[in-house]
């Protein structure tokens, strides 16, 4: 067969995630930031897809979900370290006995503050490019950057959560699947349809979040007058809404958390106990 077996899958990921929690501080945190670099990649196609297209039809749903896959694709294929994903590896492997819950909390520590850093340094690299428009006016690419952070940043804690949770359950199958591939397009196909699933879904991923929501509040307060007039919001609203204090209040925090949930336990735990438990 040329591809492995749920149980052998398991065991796999268990491997991988030990080999994570032991990587050296330097090497772990350089392939985080790459990470959040090629995850705002994907999330930044979505978002110039995303303008492209009639906002709120199938196909822009569609069309929105398949592109932002590419961020995983590159994220498995290319071997860097994405906190989503070492939810799942590093949980397995901790539970079956192989990595130390230790490790496991200082990878997902240090690969977290990575892949934030890295999707920050791709906004601002993204941004100077100048897609966006300028203080007077918005290009469709920029109004469609402030209205995905504006969207997100506008979910309950609860919302923002339980997203979060049904998001890395399917990232974390993702992977999974990856890891069941024997070759480079097994590999792809298997990241493809969960990926895309959970991004037309409207689920949230708290490193894409790191791309998407950041994004939208550099444009933002570039040009308040200009989201006002888009948005129908006050200037002096733009600027007090378009915060980090609310993206981590209102997104990050209660993301990560389910992110955690969803990969963690509900993929990398169940597995362990179906598949390698004694």
């Amino acid at each position: 067969m040329n591809f492995l077996t749920p149980a052998e899958i398991a065991a796999a990921a268990a491997n991988a995630g030990k080999a994570k929690c032991e990587l050296p501080f330097a090497k772990m945190f350089v392939l985080g930031l790459l990470a959040g670099v090629y995850i705002g990649f994907g999330a930044n196609l979505a978002t110039k897809m995303g303008a492209a297209t009639d906002v709120g039809s199938s196909g822009q749903i569609f069309l929105f979900g398949a592109v932002f896959t590419v961020g995983l694709i590159m994220v498995v294929i290319c071997g860097v370290e994405l906190f989503t994903g070492n939810n799942m590896a590093c949980f397995i492997s901790a539970c079956n006995g192989q990595a130390s819950w230790g490790g496991l909390l200082y990878n997902w520590v240090v690969v977290f503050i990575a892949n934030l850093l890295g999707s920050i340094a791709l906004v601002y690299i993204i941004y100077y490019g100048n897609y966006w428009g300028d203080a007077n006016a918005l290009t469709a690419m920029g109004a469609s950057a402030v209205s995905i952070a504006k969207g997100k940043m506008s979910l309950t804690w609860g919302a923002a959560f339980c997203r979060g949770i049904c998001c890395n359950w399917l990232v974390c199958l993702a992977v999974w699947m990856a890891f069941a591939s024997k070759d480079l397009i097994g590999k792809i196909f298997g990241i493809f349809f969960p990926i895309m699933a959970f991004v037309s879904s409207g689920f949230e991923h708290s490193v894409a979040n790191m791309f998407f929501i950041p994004m939208g509040i550099t444009v933002a307060n570039s040009a308040p007058a200009a989201v006002a007039e888009n948005f129908a919001m006050a200037p002096e609203a733009v600027t007090s809404f378009f915060t980090y204090g609310t993206f981590f209040m209102n997104n990050l925090i209660p993301v990560t958390l389910g992110n955690i949930v969803g990969g963690a336990l509900f993929t990398g735990g169940i597995y362990w106990f179906c598949y390698l438990r004694k």
